[in-house]
């Protein structure tokens, strides 16, 4: 994800919505699911790692065309949920999210499950005040 920006024009202006935003409706989108522990930021030493509310879109990996979307999701399912029953609730809840919020047609939603949360607590990282 770069600097890529969705642009519609109409007769009134046009409207930008930079690819970022679009992977952190789809970060957010995919948290509120029950069942889904967190994002992954990848595997680190054979651990999948949780990544924090603030780098959500880490985990996320879009393709925007002109009206259209596509995305991917990596994310850790918490131990004792039935993956394919979460997995689906996260694919309509994103596309729904992106769809309201955006007005893009989101074409697919690909699920990684990268992990499996055993009941420890995900770390949120700790903001900063300079």
């Amino acid at each position: 994800m770069g600097n890529e920006k969705i642009e519609n024009t109409n007769d009134k202006g046009s409207i930008k919505i930079a690819d970022e935003v679009v992977g952190i409706i789809a970060g957010l989108a995919a948290t509120e699911v029950e069942g889904v522990a967190g994002m992954s930021g990848g595997i680190v030493g054979g651990i999948a790692e949780i990544l924090g509310r603030k780098n959500l879109s880490k985990g996320v990996k879009v393709e925007v065309g002109e009206k259209e979307a596509a995305v991917d999701l990596y994310i850790i399912v918490n131990y004792g949920a039935r993956i394919p029953e979460v997995a689906w609730n996260v694919q309509e809840n994103v596309k729904k999210a992106i769809e309201n919020m955006t007005g893009l047609s989101v074409i697919e939603v690909n699920i990684h499950v990268q992990g499996v949360n055993f009941g420890q607590p995900v770390k949120e990282e700790e903001s900063r005040v300079k």
